[in-house]
């Protein structure tokens, strides 16, 4: 038996009409049969419609597998040639390899984290996945019905995630394995688990062996043990690793096999019948996979006869038992198990005959379409398998075969599945591999149904002729005219489809399309490489790249020339093998090689747009330039792999890719040098013009290569007979304008004299009236004015630039004027036309023009049409309407003034501001895009408005760009900026998006700003817009903001304000005030320090006109500029503190910003403290609200809070340094009742404020405001029903003094005056400000001693101060003391009964009188006196007690009585002083508050003296005391504070005290009246006296007596009892 011959694969399609029994089949004799076969080949065109949906590769087929493995090989050495033309190019990349190593290496590292990242996910996935199956083992003990329903579908996600997550991980845990495999294999063997979970656990558990097959074979063998029957999916299980891992498989393979033989006869269901065919069928694959590789598997070779030894017993129970008796299910089974048990059979010789036996019970399953499938593969796997093995079938057995598979093919009633067909056409060649001898009768029967118009009959014939290619079918001599059959079809569907003979039918088309889908897969599919079909393609499959109706096929066409000439080169490399492309016989015209460089060539410019017949094009230059010329292989060896390189990972781009083919054609043409070569290829490019449409890539290119020939051409003569040709008839051309505009710029590249003389001959034949008719007449469309005008700007574009600015003016602009001027004028009188394609093309000349002088660079020229050509430009510009884009005039003279403007003479700043200006506003006040589309009557018309809106916005910004950058004066390019300033804040959304989109395209990509190019103004206006309200101006700030920073050179993290800069596509505004707060922190401070005054200009400006988003992205900006850059500013502080204030009038009415000016003082208040308060003293008083804003503001800020208020006090005590208060130290005064009513803490600075607010109090009283040389120029807006104030210095003092007072007593420094606000009435006023500082000076919180010291000893120099308020505040401050033993007393208002208390043991009652300075003093805390030198201020008392002013006397009188209580132990040691002072006090009867105050402090000082210290001076103190009493009945207070001192004398030891005493006390209550003679304590008075009336002394008796008799006298008078 021969092996398989793949030549047979299509031979036996067709049957008979009519059904063939089998027992007809076999009754016939050989000879019959063989003609019933050939009726059966010649019948075939009426069976080959059926084919037409069958037919498809097999991939069984040896035969193709060896073509493919052929063509995949020729592809390989393509691949090595490709790689070995590279390697050439090493040394020019190696800079280009070195940054994509770099890039290499980065993306590695980023797949490796990114493998890393995966890797770890994978496995918290699968980690999860356990835990979700853990769980759910745990529940399913315990659910209802419900519960268990969205169980299963979890469990079911669970496992079918899972298995794809293990097929595509590499390595996983092993544990994470083990664990994975309990679960799938327990789900799996679960009968409760619903089927459909265990097979997709049996699944999972497949995919583990890859990661350890071994723990899950033995998983599933622990569960496949002999004698028991197991788990239906423990057997698929089994199966399926016999399939996916059969080399794994094998040596498990003998003890599962005994193991399953156990339990065949256990089976009792079906399902479980199932798994086992289903296994045997898996098991007998594997086993013939090794028995046919066994040097493939990775152990010494099994015996392979012991394992089909097993095999057979299964199957042969199978047959017996099982397939007698089955449902069609079980018999689907054992169909697919029965080829491959019975083609492993085969190759054992003694079971051989049994397996042949079993092969017509499969034959016998032909009865269901469902199985009729599986039936076909099983057979065609036996045949396979006796092919190889080389056994012998059996002639009827063969015959039956054959019959069988003829039925399978030919039904009548039901047409065979596609499927089985192709199974049945393949068995149909293993059995018969000789039928490759009817080869020639095919071909000639298929040439006659080519003419045949049939839908059907030609998609069978296109079908027929691709299987005979396959199958080598095709023979040289008659095979070509099938090959032309293919393409012909390919036009004929073309030409049917696109111009009809009459109209095409809806079935019509749909056919002829499929006949053409046909042809292009026959030829898609054809191997060029098969036997004998490089003979028959070449070369005359050449003859097909030429013709326009053959573009469709250029894919495939390529490919095939493609793999002839790759194979050709092959065979050329081995001498002793013949080659495969001889010329085959037959008369074929060939393209000619100047044809085919053309053809290639156009068709190559579609590579540019990623087309596969462009790459196709390129790829056969690249393999034919000996074909082409012999003398362009080295040029195109070295030239093409630098060609292809833009093509390689992306498109490239059109205009680099055409200008590389002009490039290598042009080279080529040079390389050659043949005169009659190259007006040969001209001609051929002309000839192929009709091939293409006018709007075509390949058209457009194909006018340049024709003019780049021209170019090349040497004979001049040809050259100008062919312009005049073009000139004189340009319809041949096509599109007439582009077609000789490209040829003759192009030409003129090496032409410039012949193009522009030919050009100036056509004018002036033009000219003539007859000329003109002539043309007319003649049909011929000749070329306008117009057109002319063109192509001299193509001219003026390509020409030399050695030899275009010597022929400029005259030869090329005067024409084109005069041109442009001849189609102005009517009838003579020049007027304005405005046909818009004589403006279109008089702008493309210009600009034209301009570019190639601009290229000329030549030093000195001046373009003297210059100012002219621009006039006409900004004509146009202004002749557009304001309310519509319909035309791109405007558009183009944007372009052209660009160029224009570059050239010399250079324009004057003026000039060149009114042509933008002027531009800016023709074009950024036009409507919002969405009204100009509504324009556009249709979707394209509404396209293109958009497509000329972009267009002329990139142009105005492209111009603008040009005509800044390329000044020399950075002042000049500001004055151009602020040409769109008003559209950049302008009110209407779509403006200010425009000049945004302008500003950016201006500022972006590697601008070269001029030098000292100021960027402060412009970062102002434009990052506040950051948060505009569209998201492309808001882009458009950014990146306008961030190019500023690198023009001026700044090294900014440009990734991650480029991050920060898409952020802000969001529409939240908060998100979009961060990013920009982002932005701001990350830039402001490279903004250079020079420049912040402009920029805080700017934005301060930009707070009062924008929007509430920009208004507050311009504070945040501000502020983040000063914290950034505030240490910097101290030069330009009071101008930026200037302008900040002009704006505050206007930003109070809107909060938000306000908030902004006060922030942005505070920052800089924290880096230069003293210099903005200074500024800030300097207003005028009573400050306004704004200044009181600004101190408050500071004050809370903590930038400057902690500086603000030290900084105050340093500035008070320097004002009162001369004891004198100006304007400056009440400005700061007033500075500080502002901060600290806001709550900042005094603690520290305490003593050192209250002494020096004290003091500017005292210095105050009774002055009138100083005038300030501010105050006359302030400017101050009254409030409705507001008062002017008239500042009041004393007033303002003491209010900061109160405010700092109520402070300190929520800091715990003082406590609340015993005067209340009374207090601060009588501190600011003259009369009463020593009684104000009295109450102040009490309430000093004693229990912060230290504080208190502090006080007392910045206090001290006020007792020698020149000024006399002055000394008035401290002595008063000093003199507040009491006797210690007066703090526990009983206190009173004045003139209110004493109360009394209950002295200790062996003391009488005493009565205490509550006198008006009552409370805890300063002066009486004994810890006070410790850190003083009492002496010094005693000293100072008694000066102060001689003073003229009474007040200052009757203080210091008031201190030296209070010291008593401060240091009572010192009163003995000072007492002569101190009782001096006092007394002296006694002779001022004028002034009875000092003889009062006397009196006070005598009473203090009495009580700490004996009677011997005292008897020295009690003469002269009852001496002055009864001299004053006449005095003292007008104050009865004074009365009683005698009595009180007098009473305390009765028990003195010395007699003529206690005599005095008694007649004081006698005159005292003769003088009361009769309201104190009723508060007297008349009975322990008299209860005294009666004592003294006993008195040794005989004066103090009768002194007794008379005072008690004066009591008794009253008490009578009053009727009161004594």
């Amino acid at each position: 038996m021969g092996k398989r011959n793949n030549s047979q694969r299509k031979e036996n399609v067709e049957s008979p009409r009519k059904e063939i029994s089998e027992n007809e089949a076999c009754n016939m004799t050989e000879k019959e049969f063989r003609v019933m076969v050939m009726e059966f080949i010649h019948r075939m065109d009426e069976k080959i419609n059926n084919l037409c949906k069958n037919q498809e590769e097999m991939k069984s087929d040896i035969a193709t597998i060896k073509n493919t493995m052929e063509s995949f090989n020729s592809r390989l050495q393509e691949a090595e040639d490709r790689i070995s033309e590279l390697e050439d190019q090493v040394q020019k990349q190696a800079q280009a390899e070195q940054q994509l190593e770099k890039k290499i290496k980065k993306q590695e590292e980023s797949l490796r984290e990114l493998r890393d990242n995966m890797k770890r996910k994978t496995f918290g996935y699968i980690n999860l996945t356990i835990g979700m199956l853990s769980k759910d083992d745990n529940i399913s003990k315990f659910c209802n019905s419900n519960f268990c329903v969205s169980l299963v579908r979890s469990q079911e996600d669970i496992y079918s995630h899972l298995t794809s997550v293990i097929q595509n991980t590499d390595i996983l845990d092993n544990a994470i394995v083990q664990k994975l495999i309990y679960y799938a294999s327990k789900d799996m063997r679960d009968n409760n688990v619903p089927r459909e979970i265990r097979m997709l656990a049996g699944e999972v558990l497949v995919s583990l062996a890859a990661h350890d097959f071994n723990s899950v074979m033995y998983e599933i063998q622990s569960n496949f043990r002999i004698l028991e029957l197991p788990n239906e999916f423990v057997v698929l299980a089994l199966a399926e690793l016999a399939t996916s891992y059969a080399s794994q498989s094998i040596p498990f393979m003998m003890m599962t096999l005994l193991t399953m033989q156990t339990m065949l006869r256990l089976a009792e269901e079906e399902s479980m019948k199932g798994a086992f065919c289903t296994a045997l069928e898996k098991f007998s694959k594997a086993i013939y996979k090794y028995v046919n590789h066994w040097r493939d598997f990775p152990y010494p070779r099994l015996d392979a006869n012991r394992l089909s030894d097993k095999i057979f017993m299964l199957f042969r129970f199978i047959m017996e038992k099982w397939a007698p008796m089955t449902s069609p299910m079980q018999t689907l089974s054992i169909v697919k198990a029965h080829g491959p048990s019975v083609s492993l059979l085969l190759h054992r010789e003694d079971l051989c005959e049994y397996a042949l036996g079993q092969v017509p019970w499969l034959l016998n399953q032909y009865s269901d379409k469902d199985i009729d499938f599986h039936v076909t593969q099983s057979l065609k796997q036996i045949l396979t398998a006796a092919a190889l093995y080389e056994v012998a079938l059996p002639k009827d057995l063969k015959r039956s075969i054959f019959v069988n598979l003829l039925h399978q093919v030919c039904r009548v009633p039901e047409p065979p599945e596609k499927e089985n067909e192709m199974e049945a056409s393949s068995c149909f060649l293993i059995l018969e591999p000789n039928l490759r001898g009817q080869i020639t009768s095919i071909e000639r029967t298929v040439k006659v149904v080519m003419g045949d118009l049939s839908i059907k009959v030609r998609n069978s014939t296109l079908l027929l002729i691709q299987s005979m290619c396959e199958k080598s079918y095709i023979e040289a001599q008659e095979g070509w005219p099938l090959i032309d059959y293919v393409f012909s079809q390919f036009v004929t569907c073309n030409r049917n489809l696109e111009k009809p003979a009459k109209p095409n039918s809806h079935e019509d088309e749909a056919g002829e399309k499929s006949v053409r889908a046909t042809s292009l897969e026959v030829l898609k599919r054809l191997d060029p490489l098969v036997i004998g079909m490089p003979q028959v393609l070449w070369p005359r499959i050449l003859t097909f790249v030429i013709p326009a109706e053959y573009t469709g096929t250029l894919d495939c066409l390529f490919n095939i020339i493609r793999s002839l000439i790759m194979a050709e080169e092959r065979k050329k490399k081995n001498a002793s093998e013949s080659t495969a492309l001889v010329i085959s016989t037959g008369v074929v015209k060939l393209p000619s090689p100047q044809q085919l460089l053309a053809r290639l060539l156009v068709i190559s410019m579609l590579a540019s747009l990623g087309k596969l017949s462009g790459v196709g094009a390129i790829g056969l230059l690249k393999l034919m330039p000996e074909i082409i010329h012999p003398k362009l292989v080295n040029l195109w060896k070295a030239r093409l792999p630098e060609l292809l390189q833009p093509l390689e990972g992306k498109n490239a781009s059109i205009a680099l890719w055409e200008a590389m083919l002009l490039q290598l054609l042009k080279e080529s043409l040079w390389e050659i040098s043949d005169i009659a070569w190259t007006i040969q290829l001209s001609r051929d490019f002309n000839q192929q013009m009709g091939s293409y449409s006018n709007t075509s890539i390949e058209k457009k290119f194909l006018w340049k290569a024709l003019g780049t020939t021209l170019a090349s051409c040497q004979d001049t003569n040809f050259v100008s007979s062919q312009i005049k040709e073009f000139l004189t008839a340009p319809n041949q051309l096509g599109d007439q304008r582009q077609g000789i505009t490209s040829i003759l710029g192009y030409c003129a590249e090496n032409h410039l004299d012949i193009v522009l003389k030919v050009l100036k001959t056509f004018q002036d034949r033009e000219k003539r009236f007859m000329n003109r008719c002539k043309g007319l007449f003649c049909g011929k469309k000749s070329l306008s004015k117009t057109d002319v005008m063109v192509v001299y700007g193509a001219v003026a574009l390509h020409a030399p630039k050695g030899q275009l600015l010597t022929r400029l003016d005259q030869d090329i602009v005067s024409q084109v004027l005069f041109l442009y001027g001849q189609c102005c004028q009517v009838l003579g009188m020049s007027v304005m036309n405005k046909d818009m394609d004589l403006q279109m093309s008089f702008t493309r000349s210009i600009t034209e023009i301009g570019i190639a002088v601009q290229d000329a660079e030549v030093q000195g020229f001046k373009f003297s049409y210059k100012e002219l050509l621009l006039g006409y430009m900004l004509d146009f510009i202004r002749d557009e309407p304001l309310d519509s884009l319909a035309t791109p005039v405007r558009w183009k003279a944007l372009i052209a003034i660009r160029y224009l403007s570059k050239l010399k003479p250079q324009l004057s700043l003026n000039d060149n501001l009114n042509i933008l200006e002027e531009n800016i506003r023709r074009l950024l006040p036009l409507p919002p895009l969405e009204s100009l589309r509504n324009e556009g009557e249709t979707d394209k018309d509404k396209e293109h408005i958009s497509f000329l809106y972009e267009r002329s916005m990139d142009a105005l910004g492209k111009l603008l760009r040009t005509m800044m950058w390329d000044n020399v004066r950075a002042e000049d390019c500001q004055e151009m900026f602020n040409l769109l300033r008003m559209w950049l804040v302008s009110q209407k959304e779509w403006e200010r998006e425009r000049a945004f989109q302008i500003t950016a395209k201006v500022l972006t990509n590697d601008v070269e700003a001029p030098e000292n190019f100021k960027i402060s103004s412009l970062l102002g206006l434009l990052a506040p817009h950051s948060c505009d309200t569209l998201p492309s101006i808001r882009q458009a700030a950014a990146s306008s903001t961030i190019a500023l920073f690198c023009i001026q050179g700044a090294h900014l993290e440009v990734e991650r304000l480029q991050g920060l800069q898409e952020s802000l596509q969001s529409d939240d505004v908060q998100v979009q005030l961060k990013i920009s707060s982002k932005i701001a922190k990350v830039v402001s401070k490279f903004i250079p320090s020079g420049e912040i005054l402009t920029f805080l200009e700017e934005t301060l400006d930009g707070l009062e006109s924008l929007s509430a988003p920009c208004s507050t992205a311009c504070g945040l900006w501000m502020v983040a500029t000063l914290k950034e850059q505030g240490a910097a500013l101290e030069d330009q502080l009071l101008e930026i503190l200037g302008i900040i204030y002009y704006h505050m009038p206007l930003l109070r009415q809107k909060e938000d910003s306000f908030q902004f000016i006060l922030e942005a003082i505070s920052q800089i208040a924290g880096f230069h403290t003293e210099a903005v308060v200074a500024n800030l003293l300097q207003k005028p008083l009573p400050f306004d609200r704004d200044t009181k804003t600004l101190w408050k503001a500071l004050a809370e800020h903590p930038a400057s809070s902690s500086k603000l208020l030290r900084a105050l006090t340093v500035k008070l005590d320097s004002g009162l340094e001369d004891d004198l208060a100006g304007m400056d130290a009440i400005s700061v005064a007033c500075a500080i009742q502002e901060v600290v009513s806001v709550g900042t803490p005094v603690t520290s600075l305490y003593p050192q404020l209250f002494t020096l607010l004290l003091k500017l109090v005292s210095c105050t009283l009774g002055q009138k405001m100083p005038t300030s040389p501010m105050s006359s120029h302030r400017r101050r807006v009254m409030q409705q029903g507001e008062r002017q104030q008239v500042a009041d210095p004393c007033r303002l003092s003491t209010t900061t003094l109160k405010c700092v007072q109520v402070q300190a007593m929520r800091e715990g420094l003082a406590k609340e005056s015993d005067e209340g606000d009374n207090l601060w009435t009588l501190l600011h006023g003259p009369s009463t400000h020593h009684l104000g500082v009295c109450a102040l000076a009490r309430s000093m919180a004693v229990w912060h001693q230290g504080v208190t010291v502090d006080i007392m000893e910045q206090l001290l120099p006020s007792l020698t101060s020149s000024s006399e308020n002055y000394r008035i505040t401290g002595t008063a401050f000093f003199s507040e003391a009491r006797p210690a033993a007066l703090t526990a007393g009983m206190r009173g208002p004045c003139g209110q009964p004493p109360r009394t208390e209950e002295g200790g043991e062996g003391q009488n009652k005493k009565a205490y009188y509550c006198l008006p300075d009552s409370g805890i003093k300063l002066m009486k805390e004994p810890i006070l006196w410790r850190h003083w030198n009492l002496r010094d201020v005693l000293i100072l008392m008694d000066q102060s007690a001689w003073d003229s002013n009474a007040t200052l006397r009757q203080m210091a009188i008031r201190g030296l009585g209070n010291t008593a209580a401060g240091a009572p132990q010192k009163v003995r040691k000072h007492k002569q002083l101190m009782l001096e002072s006092v007394i002296r006090g006694l002779y001022h009867l004028a002034r009875t508050e000092v003889v009062c105050e006397s009196l006070k402090a005598l009473r203090k000082i009495l009580e700490l003296l004996t009677d011997r210290d005292v008897s020295f001076y009690f003469k002269e103190i009852v001496l002055q005391t009864r001299t004053f009493f006449e005095d003292a009945k007008k104050n009865q207070e004074i009365l009683w504070i005698l009595h009180t001192h007098s009473f305390t004398f009765f028990n003195s030891n010395w007699e003529m005290i206690r005599s005095t005493a008694i007649k004081l006390t006698d005159a005292i209550v003769l003088n009361l009246t009769n309201q104190y003679v009723e508060l007297l304590d008349k009975e322990q008075l008299i209860t005294r006296l009666q004592a003294l009336r006993q008195d040794p002394c005989i004066s103090v008796q009768r002194a007794a007596e008379a005072t008690l008799q004066t009591l008794l006298r009253r008490c009578k008078e009053m009727n009161i009892l004594p």
